[in-house]
């Protein structure tokens, strides 16, 4: 009976959050308007994908978006935003392609995005598992090291991942796998801005895997 009177309150059940993504995209001065809207075409597409959205619905996700560049400049541009349905995918996916971009004409920080981020995850803190997904095209040019920031997300039990936009070689790759990623963390590495759609949606589809053992 209080069974059959609890489902008629609450008819749908309440799946606790499984991941927090927060998607902490470089828009420096080495990004240029094309390749920014290769970032946010390819993040929307990814939002888009069948797979995807299958994983985040039942995984009852929760996703921010952060763009960064130099030291004091770094916005959430893109709240956190709780998915329940494939419908509020949609409309992630709609936001993600049509953002403004916050930045042009500075330089490349990512020990102050990975601060920012760090302190934006108190509004997900139910959530069983909590990332950060750094994408960039390049070293730091100026800010603090990122030693500190991977220290600090180590301490609070969040993972940093990557996405290394390559132009020549594995530079960008070697940096973030030896300075920025945690220990539980992995690196994508795009050849280029154009091959960021294909990296983000792979990297999301294995950040939205949940864990076996």
């Amino acid at each position: 009976m209080w069974r059959a009177l609890i489902f008629a309150v609450f008819p749908f059940q309440v799946i606790a959050c499984d991941v927090a993504l927060m998607l902490t995209i470089d828009v420096s001065n080495s990004v240029d308007p094309v390749e920014y809207r290769l970032q946010t075409d390819g993040l929307a597409d990814a939002l888009a994908d069948p797979a995807i959205i299958d994983a985040m619905v039942a995984g009852a996700a929760a996703i921010s978006v952060v763009q960064w560049s130099g030291i004091d400049r770094q916005s959430v541009t893109v709240p956190w935003t709780r998915i329940r349905t494939a419908v509020d995918v949609a409309r992630l996916s709609d936001t993600a392609r049509l953002m403004p971009r916050a930045y042009t004409l500075s330089g490349t920080a990512p020990a102050e995005a990975l601060l920012f981020s760090l302190a934006n995850f108190g509004p997900v803190a139910d959530c069983k598992r909590r990332l950060i997904d750094i994408s960039g095209d390049g070293t730091p040019n100026t800010g603090s090291d990122v030693a500190a920031a991977r220290q600090q997300a180590q301490r609070d039990g969040i993972t940093i991942n990557a996405i290394a936009i390559e132009s020549m070689g594995l530079a960008i790759t070697n940096f973030y796998t030896r300075r920025v990623i945690t220990r539980d963390g992995f690196v994508v590495t795009a050849q280029r801005h154009r091959d960021y759609p294909r990296a983000i949606r792979a990297k999301i589809l294995r950040e939205l895997s949940r864990p076996i053992g």
